[in-house]
């Protein structure tokens, strides 16, 4: 089974890597972009077939290490 986690920052969180990305887009020519918000993708490769029991210990992983919980939120996709 696999999944995978994206992890973005919080509505009303400061990006400033975003705000740079969105700086340099702008100065290699790339008009109309604006609001870049960056964040993570975690893919991962799970044992067994059980996809309730995945998201649970993925749901775990995230509150334990993947995501800031606090200035982050994850969404998780499974696939087979």
């Amino acid at each position: 089974m696999k999944a995978r986690v994206t992890v973005t920052l919080k509505a009303g969180v400061l990006d400033p890597q975003g705000q740079a990305i969105e700086g340099s887009l702008k100065s290699l020519g790339f008009s109309g972009v604006g609001a870049v918000r960056q964040g993570k993708v975690f893919d991962l490769a799970l044992e067994g077939t059980d996809e309730a029991a995945a998201r649970s210990q993925i749901t775990d992983m995230c509150e334990r290490l993947l995501a800031n919980t606090v200035i982050e939120n994850y969404a998780i996709e499974i696939s087979n």
